[in-house]
């Protein structure tokens, strides 16, 4: 069979089109592994479009690939090539074909391979205690500095069976965790259903064999189906996480991104987060910089997570993106250096909250997921960090764990935490 290699660039919504293409071409093509830098046949870049440092990392990693001749053929699709189709191919000519976020079949067919419907639901997956389950694809906001809907078009659920059905695959592969995400996953089922159906769908992925741990990503403030608290509430596969991007609490700045509610509004909802599901630990995104923040709004914005104590907060400076409702609205007037030195104030802030709410588990029994195994130390996490965001608890091998260290890799155990930092945390095993 001829060879083939796919390299994903961008977020994890990235990695579940991969492993979604990379099942219909299984058994036409010799897949090889992504970090494999041989000759190979046919060379895919799935790559992302989102913001500046993204697009030159993608574009960087076009030109080293065509650059190398290593690939008989080289592909590019994904958020990039979706974005910028008309000048692209006169910029690297040396690419063999180029197509979208939303081109997968045509990719497929430059490959040879006839899409097969049966096998939408299959996933070519490298084996992992958890996986990324994406329920929707595109958004219907219009976030005045954001790309997405441009990119990858409207809002489109994907049907509660098949996700159910792809759930099942994943287990059946010995995934223990899903981690959810889309676009805006509390948008899901508005279109196909005519109401918000996230919680129901959650009801139905626990019911799954095999799946023990279910996380929430991704989810929009405004509109927020609460019928989702009570779900996350009372079902123990639901982990006491939510990840939800706002982005900002100053009602100008709000008006002026778009975001559809107020710092009121924000702060009520957070109330009844915490409120309403005991122990809930929440990540949240800012973005500082944006044209219109003032200094009071930064201040505020400061109060604001001085309030909330997020355990989990990342944050970005305000990039102006070509296309955006900001970029030919809103003048980006605010300097780089005044940016970066909010951005460091506000995550100093956090490195204290986060550090505070780790120090606060020492001494607690947890029950942890163990994603892998490197020089004696098992990389675990708890209900309360997801994976590749959140920092990891560490948990060293010794004899008492059984003579097979590799044993207890995707497996659940229950450990003490002893020590912590702004990130990580440090365990014993205690089963």
């Amino acid at each position: 069979m001829p060879s083939l290699q796919v390299i994903t660039l961008g977020c994890s919504k990235n990695t579940v089109d991969t492993e979604h293409l990379l099942a219909q071409v299984d058994g036409v093509y010799d897949i090889v592994p992504a970090d494999f830098d041989g000759k190979v046949d046919v060379l895919l870049i799935n790559t992302c479009g989102f913001i500046g440092d993204a697009k030159e990392e993608s574009i960087q990693t076009i030109l080293e690939q065509v650059q190398s001749a290593r690939a008989g053929k080289v592909y590019v699709f994904g958020c990039l090539s979706q974005r910028y189709a008309d000048s692209l191919p006169g910029l690297i000519p040396e690419v063999d074909g180029w197509f979208g976020a939303r081109e997968i079949d045509p990719v497929l067919k430059a490959l040879g391979v006839e899409p097969d419907r049966s096998k939408d639901t299959v996933r070519h997956f490298p084996g992992s205690s958890y996986a990324f389950l994406k329920i929707s694809e595109g958004c219907d906001r219009r976030c005045s500095y954001c790309a997405i809907p441009y990119i990858r078009g409207a809002h489109r659920s994907v049907p509660m069976e098949l996700l159910v059905k792809e759930a099942e695959g994943l287990a059946a592969k010995g995934v223990k965790e899903l981690v959810v995400i889309a676009q805006d996953t509390t948008f899901y089922g508005l279109d196909l259903y005519g109401k918000r159906c996230l919680a129901a769908l959650l009801h139905k992925l626990s019911q799954v064999d095999g799946i023990e741990w279910i996380r929430l990503h991704y989810s929009y403030p405004a509109g927020f189906p609460e019928d989702v608290l009570d779900e996350m509430a009372s079902n123990p596969k639901i982990c006491k996480y939510m990840d939800i991007p706002l982005q900002h609490v100053s009602d100008k700045v709000l008006e002026n991104m778009h975001r559809g509610v107020d710092g009121q509004w924000t702060r009520e909802l957070i109330r009844k987060m915490r409120s309403r599901v005991k122990g809930i630990v929440l990540r949240t995104t800012m973005i500082v910089g944006h044209p219109g923040e003032g200094k009071k709004d930064f201040e505020e914005l400061l109060d604001f997570v001085r309030e909330a104590r997020f355990e989990r907060l990342g944050a970005f400076t305000y990039s102006e993106e070509e296309g955006t409702w900001g970029a030919r609205n809103l003048k980006d007037s605010i300097p780089s250096r005044t940016k970066a030195e909010r951005l460091s104030r506000l995550m100093y802030l956090q490195g204290g909250i986060s550090l505070e709410f780790n120090r606060s588990r020492i001494g607690s029994t947890e029950r942890v997921l163990v994603d892998s195994l490197s020089s004696g130390v098992y990389v675990c996490r708890s209900q309360w960090e997801s994976p590749e965001v959140d920092g990891e608890i560490l948990l060293h091998y010794d004899k008492a764990m059984g003579p097979d260290p590799q044993a207890l890799v995707g497996q659940f155990v229950n450990v003490r935490i002893t020590g912590a930092d702004e990130y990580d945390l440090i365990a014993e095993y205690i089963n």
